[in-house]
């Protein structure tokens, strides 16, 4: 059983020979390879070379598109600089003004360099692994790319002050996710992820009234492609989660900072799974090998087995390449209980 099939049989509730491990790497990928990270954001082969090195050299079932929320927001008009080995950094928003919105328009994918990257990069990933990993593609979630064209403070302040403004801006987002879903599933990816990071600061009722339904679209464009989708919210998400369920996202990842989700099992349908929850810094950074078994028995226990292994979010440049080979080899030690599912 390769990595695909194993991670396809997993999530489909069906036996696999071990579960998952899908970490999110994207400052460590490009540690690891040597990769200058301004590289690792704007040339799509430099990333799928560090992301291939690391899927080996660490027993990783897929590789993703993933290394900073901004192609969307700068195909919207948000200027950014990007530092030779640092994050990309805003030097102006988009929607500077909330009469900005008028002007925003359904995005084409094919128009805008960033965009066209991520398309490019499934095809390598396509080509260079054969059938043999999950192949991850990557869309900002709606409120997430609101915050990335608008500035995260005054978008905020703009659902309760401009609630029909910010419907509208939510509205065209989601359509041109929808515009870039589709490219980058038809170029070779397994699954699309939705980033929608920001919705751990708002309310359930606010989650319900501005992302939930929005969400749910993606999702459904998602699987009428034959694509797996997964949602990935930062944070505590403990009071949205059986929202986030809701949505039908068969991936919902966990992150360190979110309660118990056994009272959530309960509302998971067949073929859905979590992935997480392990602490990034202090369990898999800072810890040692003890703690990090404990932090994955932990949560494995907790999901009644239906997790992928992966931190609660990216794992850092600062984890040693030791701690994460010993974070991988919890998916072999950890039992694939599929029969219980």
């Amino acid at each position: 059983m390769n990595s695909l099939e194993r991670s396809i049989s997993f999530i489909g509730g069906r036996r696999s020979d071990r579960i998952p491990f899908h970490p999110i790497l994207m400052r460590f990928a490009a540690l690891h390879a040597g990769i200058r990270y301004r590289d690792f954001c704007l040339i799509p082969a430099r990333k799928c070379e560090a992301n291939i090195r690391c899927a080996k050299d660490f027993c990783s079932d897929w590789v993703n598109t993933m290394s900073d929320p901004w192609a969307e927001a700068e195909a919207f008009g948000t200027r950014l600089s990007y530092p030779e080995d640092d994050l990309p950094k805003v030097e102006y928003h988009a929607v500077a003004e909330i009469g900005d919105i008028s002007r925003m328009k359904v995005l084409v994918p094919a128009e805008h360099t960033r965009m066209r990257a991520r398309v490019e990069e499934i095809g390598i990933y396509s080509r260079e692994t054969a059938g043999k990993l999950l192949i991850c593609g990557w869309v900002e979630g709606p409120l997430a790319a609101y915050c990335d064209i608008r500035d995260i403070n005054m978008a905020m302040t703009d659902l309760y002050e401009y609630p029909g403004e910010v419907h509208r801006a939510l509205d065209i987002i989601t359509e041109s996710a929808i515009a870039f879903i589709t490219p980058q599933v038809k170029a070779g990816a397994h699954c699309i992820g939705i980033g929608d990071s920001v919705c751990s600061l708002i309310s359930p009722d606010l989650y319900l009234e501005f992302c939930f339904e929005r969400e749910r679209r993606l999702v459904e464009h998602i699987h009428s492609l034959g694509a797996i989708a997964k949602i990935h919210i930062c944070g505590d998400i403990s009071a949205i989660l059986p929202d986030v369920i809701r949505t039908g996202a068969d991936i919902i990842d966990i992150d360190h900072r979110t309660g118990p989700v056994t009272g959530a099992l309960k509302l998971l349908r067949a073929g859905q799974v979590f992935s997480g929850k392990s602490d990034p810094v202090s369990v898999l950074q800072d810890g040692d090998t003890e703690l990090i078994r404990v932090s994955c028995n932990s949560f494995f226990r907790e999901a009644g087995g239906r997790t992928i292994l992966s931190a609660g979010c990216e794992v850092t440049p600062g984890t040693s390449a030791e701690n994460l080979r010993f974070f991988s080899s919890m998916a072999g030690e950890l039992a694939a209980e599929n029969s219980t599912r």
